[in-house]
């Protein structure tokens, strides 16, 4: 089994950083979606160029979405064919129109 790579202190902070700072973006976007704040088709827009936001897991984020559990997320991505595990970035043009319908 492969070992861990070796950081100095240094590294290990910035890297720790870096994830609390994802997590930060990520669950500030989860929340403007709940609140109705922001919209699905402004997120597509946004996680196109930010890094942080098309690492998004696309079951989180329709969970999110007002009127939206995890069991309705998880059946809308199984009639759209989105895999459970796809994030933001992976989404086909067809995958984010048959989203945007469903939300609009």
């Amino acid at each position: 089994m492969a070992q861990p790579p070796q950081l100095t202190d240094e590294q290990r902070a910035a890297a720790l950083a870096k994830a609390a700072e994802a997590r930060r973006v990520r669950a500030e976007a989860k929340e403007l979606l709940k609140t109705g704040s922001l919209r699905l088709s402004e997120l597509f827009e946004k996680a196109d160029s930010d890094e942080l936001l098309a690492g998004l897991k696309v079951e989180r984020v329709l969970a999110a979405m007002p009127g939206t559990g995890k069991i309705k997320a998880k059946r809308l991505m199984e009639s759209v064919g989105i895999a459970e595990n796809r994030r933001i970035r992976g989404l086909g043009d067809k995958q984010k129109e048959a989203l945007l319908a469903e939300f609009s």
